[in-house]
């Protein structure tokens, strides 16, 4: 882990042409160093996801989280643009799909880049994530406790993306509590079941004592023991996939 990186709000053109609000954290080191999208979960762009983009440029990446509901409530609190994104049934797919290509081709620009990029979503980000690496040409991918993948949520842009697994371009990790009903257990074990049917390269870690949201630090459902856990499971993972060195 190094202690020099540096953190900022950005402004970047996206796949459209609009500009978007996004949070950058880049490690400051002489090698070449991996990239890191990280797609924010359902309440939004706040502090706790910042925290964890300053964490991977900690631990030697550059990570970059776009505001997904920038265009909608640009001045908006996290909250409150939640709740207008919910009311209109989320993000859709294709502008996902974009902001996270966007994202990842500002990563590889970046001078100290080795043109490696990865994925990361919590919660709906974690949906996102493997939507995004389905779509996209990517190195590797987490998804942490994304509901939604295999069946679809009423009333939401959050449909099954189960016809895309077929496409998925990279490594895929997933970690999931044994107690979260969105993805339940079943959930989990049909994704696992469809993903070996395609032949994908995917490692599933499922915890016990852990429901959604483990990850979150400012939340109830937080789980100390079993996040740093995941944590170690990601570094060893994006260690193997975005690293010049094996």
């Amino acid at each position: 882990m190094t202690s020099n990186l540096r953190a900022e709000t950005i402004h970047f053109d996206s796949y459209d042409g609009n500009s978007v609000e996004a949070y950058l954290a880049t490690t400051e080191s002489d090698e070449k160093v991996g990239g890191v999208v990280v797609i924010h979960h359902f309440p939004g762009y706040d502090e706790a996801t910042k925290e964890m983009v300053r964490k991977f440029a900690a631990n030697g990446y550059n990570a970059v989280c776009v505001n997904l509901y920038y265009r909608e409530s640009p001045d908006a609190s996290p909250d409150d643009a939640a709740a207008a994104a919910r009311a209109s049934g989320g993000v859709p797919d294709d502008q996902l799909v974009g902001d996270v290509g966007a994202a990842a081709k500002y990563l590889r620009a970046l001078a100290n880049s080795n043109q490696k990029v990865g994925v990361i979503g919590y919660c709906s980000g974690g949906r996102q994530s493997v939507l995004s690496a389905c779509s996209l040409t990517l190195d590797a991918a987490v998804d942490c406790y994304g509901a939604f993948v295999v069946e679809s949520r009423p009333e939401s842009t959050m449909t099954s993306i189960v016809e895309l697994l077929p496409n998925l371009s990279c490594p895929l990790l997933g970690l999931f509590g044994v107690e979260d009903q969105h993805p339940s257990p079943e959930q989990t074990e049909t994704l696992r079941e469809l993903l070996s049917k395609h032949g994908k390269d995917f490692t599933f870690h499922e915890y016990d004592g852990a429901g959604h949201a483990f990850f979150a630090v400012d939340r109830p459902s937080y789980r100390p023991e079993v996040a740093t856990e995941a944590w170690g499971e990601i570094w060893k993972f994006y260690g193997q996939h975005l690293s010049d060195k094996k």
